[in-house]
């Protein structure tokens, strides 16, 4: 069906407002990262004089360089060992047939539908038992944990969809189900797996209220975390506060501008090659 020219403008028209909507409150705070502290009053207002030492100062008075080497640290580990277990269990939910495979399935649903406040204090008291909390595991594992039935479904769909034709060729050659995962499935899955190791470094980046009741040692924290600790100690320093902000969602930024394409391509659930 073909769009007309006017349907087509009014679409843009509104697209564009949107947009403008979802843009204005990051040029401020863009804006007011760059505005010297004392010509800086906490709203929009356009810079007259740049600062570029807000930065420099925010990371050294915030202490980020430890704080984004931990969030770097835990969203790498979690990304790799949701991904594997999420391989696993994904082609084991689409491609074997076993006892209770619906039931295990449903079961590691539930853990989409159950928000982290509903668990985060006996979560506490298990790891705090086990002699993890204060450790890069209390922060690991659980968001690993909370991953992986993302993920789990993500595999388990894209494994379905895949085409029957090369797994009935791979049998034929005698391939078996672990040389056919790691060997046939995987290197022709990386869209699907790049988007979903995008959406849960994403989400692991941004995680704050694990990392606020499992960790109390400074050199542990995250970004997040030691960016609500930087806030509590410059509440009116807006422009380091801009800065700071600016400073922690620059590499999720990065990272979707560089794999923009593949993660498309993921989402639109494309089959294709490395």
């Amino acid at each position: 069906m073909r769009i007309g020219r006017v349907e087509k403008t009014i679409d843009y028209v509104i697209l564009s407002v949107f947009a403008v909507f979802a843009l204005l409150p990051l040029v401020g705070v863009l804006f007011s990262s760059v505005i010297p502290p004392a010509e800086n009053t906490g709203g929009f207002q356009l810079p007259h004089a740049l600062r570029l030492q807000n930065y420099t100062d925010a990371w050294t008075e915030g202490h980020f360089s430890s704080y984004m080497l931990s969030s770097i640290l835990v969203a790498v580990a979690v990304v790799v060992i949701t991904f594997v277990l999420a391989t696993l269990a994904g082609y084991a939910f689409a491609r074997m047939t076993f006892p209770g495979s619906g039931i295990l399935f449903f079961v590691l649903l539930v853990g989409l539908m159950l928000p982290e406040e509903a668990f985060i204090i006996p979560l506490y008291f298990n790891l705090r038992s086990a002699g993890l909390t204060d450790t890069y595991w209390a922060l690991i594992l659980p968001q690993t944990a909370q991953s992986l039935g993302f993920a789990a479904f993500w595999m388990r769909n894209h494994f379905r969809s895949f085409p029957g034709e090369i797994i009935e060729a791979a049998r034929l050659d005698g391939a078996s189900d672990r040389r056919l995962l790691w060997r046939v499935l995987v290197p022709a899955s990386w869209p699907s797996i790049g988007t979903m190791a995008v959406l849960v470094g994403m989400w692991t980046w941004n995680e704050f209220l694990i990392p606020l009741v499992m960790i109390t040692q400074d050199q542990l924290r995250t970004a997040p975390l030691g960016l609500a600790f930087f806030q509590g100690q410059h509440m009116t320093n807006y422009s380091l506060l801009s800065a700071a902000g600016i400073l922690i969602a620059l590499p999720i930024v990065i990272l979707y501008l560089v794999l923009q394409r593949r993660l498309i391509s993921g989402i639109a659930g494309g089959v294709g090659t490395r």
